[in-house]
């Protein structure tokens, strides 16, 4: 494995894994492609090239730092093969597509619940839409640090209660899906952050999220803490993996205390669980949803 990503740890499901794709590109080029990662609904792949190149992922521009990484992420529904073209400082260009490992995810189906439990009222639409806003300037943050090549850790301990994209339908209708990983723990539980970066949000009282905290890690890759008691940090701050950043609460819209732990690529939403070592997922409910 590169000495790049030595320190990149991923679940067993998503095994880091260095692989070298096959040349489509014209003129047999030699321009090296490797990822770390898999191409699996939910998950991060970091990939090198060489330094200096530019890189496309589905026709848009990628950020590529010095050193040739850029990340790729995968969201919950996608099913189309990844396209990536690189083109060398010297002109040589490589395309490369990966397919996408599908999953499976839980459903839920409740019915005959009060309308009121299962859409907000009116007089607050206007302070959620105001509030999501907020939450997405954070995630489209575009930074050229790296502070994503640390790592992932854990952001606390604690039985796993709710995971990526398990979906509720309430009253026939189908729900946003959980794009989090949700660790059931005491009210003012430390919450340490996952990997070094830059505080880009602290809210402390959003309608659905309640206490939240958006961290930005890096190439648009952020970390989203919902549901806090407490915020311990400041907009602007830099923060470094393992430090106390917040405390688990109950806030906003959820059923007990509890962290609900969300990783996003800019609009991507991706599964916390494949960036950090595998956890017991006892406890899960049955739903797989906690809030």
């Amino acid at each position: 494995m590169p000495v790049l990503y030595q320190h990149m740890r991923l679940s067993p499901l998503l095994t880091a894994a260095t692989l070298t794709l096959a040349l489509t590109g014209p003129a047999m080029s030699e321009v090296p492609l490797d990822f770390d990662g898999q191409f699996r609904q939910g998950g991060l792949v970091v990939a090198r090239t060489e330094a200096g190149a530019a890189v496309d992922v589905d026709g848009h521009p990628a950020r590529v730092s010095p050193d040739g990484v850029f990340l790729v992420g995968i969201g919950r529904d996608r099913i189309e093969p990844v396209e990536i073209r690189i083109i060398s400082p010297t002109g040589e260009e490589r395309l490369a597509e990966k397919p996408v490992t599908t999953r499976e995810y839980r459903i839920q189906r409740i019915d005959g619940l009060p309308q009121r439990q299962v859409s907000p009222p009116e007089d607050v639409l206007e302070r959620i839409r105001q509030e999501a806003n907020l939450a997405r300037s954070a995630r489209m943050r575009d930074d050229p640090r790296t502070d994503f090549l640390a790592g992932f850790i854990w952001p606390l301990d604690g039985p796993i209660t709710g995971v990526y994209g398990s979906q509720r339908i309430l009253n026939g209708e189908p729900r946003r899906p959980h794009f989090g990983v949700d660790v059931a723990a005491p009210v003012g539980t430390p919450v340490v952050a996952p990997a070094p970066g830059i505080i880009s949000l602290a809210h402390p009282d959003m309608y659905y999220s309640g206490g939240t905290l958006i961290m930005d890690h890096g190439h648009g890759l952020s970390s989203t803490f919902i549901h806090l008691s407490r915020i311990l940090v400041t907009e602007g701050q830099r923060v470094e993996q393992g430090q106390v950043v917040a405390e688990v609460g109950a806030t906003g819209r959820a059923t007990g205390p509890h962290l609900d732990w969300r990783i996003n690529l800019f609009e991507s939403r991706l599964d916390p669980e494949s960036v950090v070592p595998p956890r017991s997922s006892q406890g899960l409910l049955e739903n797989g949803v906690r809030e």
